[in-house]
């Protein structure tokens, strides 16, 4: 039913930040190619959809 722990289904193609809970992220889905934006700001996290300029997910 689950995938083996060590295949990772997302991966980082962008990371901006100090790590200290001020940072934003680029994750890319590897089954899909979706992209999502991961922002941490030490108090709240964030997590939405990247589209493209037609509402659609935006694909890597």
């Amino acid at each position: 039913m689950f995938k083996d722990k060590s295949d990772n289904r997302f991966e980082i193609v962008y990371k901006q930040g100090s790590g200290f809970g001020k940072t934003v992220n680029i994750l890319k889905d590897k089954d899909t190619g979706v992209c999502y934006l991961y922002a941490d700001t030490g108090y709240s996290i964030g997590l939405t959809v990247l589209v493209d300029s037609d509402g659609k997910p935006a694909k890597m």
